[in-house]
């Protein structure tokens, strides 16, 4: 039945007539239009009951374009029908064409987001030297298809140890990056006498830091977010108005989760800093499974949040054969809980009345997060956009 379900519902989106595809618990004005040649159309939903914030963040979001066939991007701004990298080169090439296409509107600000390993942990651990060294080979590749456009990029690591370390590990391929240059954050900071002495061998990079105009910041812990936003701040205040400063794979849902706990820092790091980086392009893979009164009795499906700048937020349904099939777009973010539901509906297991009890029993009380609900408090919403 679920699988039915699923491919009546891809078809009635990708194939041969027009069809509107509007999710009831998703107040936004967009909604999406297929024609039989896969053209995407996004339309002004008049009179559809969304509310003042979301209209201030459309308001300022660009206006909807057109065209993407059969998954290749004719006009990035209509964004994907489908998606699926065949390769760690591929997405990294996608990242970079979006980071440009975001330095070409003038964006300083930036986040790129997508899962650093190919395995299936979801979550950054501060410890796993795996993560780290993939995150920083993955940046570095970035690195260097940014310094191929004519920028100057200096990669960011978090502390003088981090810098250390893969400065020692990745040494052949950082004297190969023409235009990439490596620091850390406290590189501003007098040097420590005691590092001459243990023979560290990492060069001062603080000078290369003052010549770059690309600022690429990786492996950042929730607490490192203070030094990250010093030093953004730093460069920005030294005539660094062209600069351009990346939040690379930091997986920052993650760690606004954390803002505000004891000996975390305050919900104004959102508020004031992360509110205002625009993500120009993010995959954020989510499972998920829900229990039926049939066999097989446990479904299982899986999605992904996706942004490809400049085209708009889209919900992406995993197929069978790993692509990424695109079922509803908005050009204001999603939170978690709408896009569990867009999947849960595109998977036909919605089938609990409007309104009912079990439909808040699967629902829950709360679908969205803290960061996600305080709209009133950001000082800007571009991290929305």
């Amino acid at each position: 039945y679920v699988c039915l379900s699923t491919m009546s519902h891809l078809q009635s989106r990708f194939a041969g007539r027009v069809e509107t595809v509007i999710n009831p618990a998703r107040k936004s004005p967009w909604f999406t239009r297929v024609t039989r040649y896969g053209h995407r159309q996004q339309c002004n939903f008049q009179g559809y009951n969304y509310g003042p914030e979301r209209s201030a963040v459309l308001a300022s979001a660009n206006g909807p374009t057109t065209s993407a066939r059969n998954g290749a991007v004719l006009d990035k701004s209509a964004g994907r029908m489908s998606y699926k990298p065949l390769s760690y080169g591929e997405m990294v090439n996608d990242a970079v064409e979006s980071v440009m296409s975001a330095i070409g509107d003038g964006l300083k600000w930036l986040e790129v987001e997508f899962p650093a390993l190919p395995t299936n942990v979801d979550g950054y651990k501060g410890s796993s030297d795996l993560f780290i060294d993939s995150n920083t080979q993955l940046a570095l590749a970035g690195a260097k298809r940014v310094a191929a456009r004519g920028r100057k990029v200096h990669i960011v690591l978090p502390d003088g140890g981090e810098y250390t370390r893969t400065c020692r590990i990745f040494k052949n391929s950082i004297q190969l990056a023409d235009g990439v240059t490596f620091g850390h954050l406290k590189e501003w900071n007098p040097p420590n006498p005691l590092s001459a002495l243990l023979g560290s061998g990492a060069p001062s990079s603080k000078e290369a830091g003052e010549q770059a105009d690309t600022y690429i910041f990786i492996n950042a812990t929730c607490i490192e977010l203070l030094n990250v936003r010093a030093y953004v701040e730093k460069m920005v205040g030294s005539e660094g108005q062209h600069k351009v400063f990346i939040l690379w794979n930091m997986e920052l849902d993650t760690l606004r989760g954390d803002l505000g706990l004891p000996a975390f820092p305050s919900k104004d790091m959102h508020y004031q800093f992360l509110s205002r980086v625009r993500p120009v392009f993010y995959l954020r893979p989510r499972d998920y499974s829900k229990s039926v009164p049939a066999p097989p009795f446990i479904v299982n499906y899986s999605g992904a949040l996706f942004r490809e700048y400049p085209g708009p937020w889209q919900v992406m349904l995993k197929q069978d054969g790993g692509e990424y099939a695109c079922i509803a777009e908005d050009r204001a973010r999603y939170n978690l809980g709408e896009v569990k539901e867009e999947l849960t509906v595109a998977m036909g297991l919605a089938t609990e009345a409007e309104g009912s009890a079990m439909q808040f029993l699967r629902r829950g009380y709360k679908t969205s997060t803290w960061y996600e609900d305080d709209y009133d408090l950001e000082q800007s919403h571009e991290w929305r956009l």
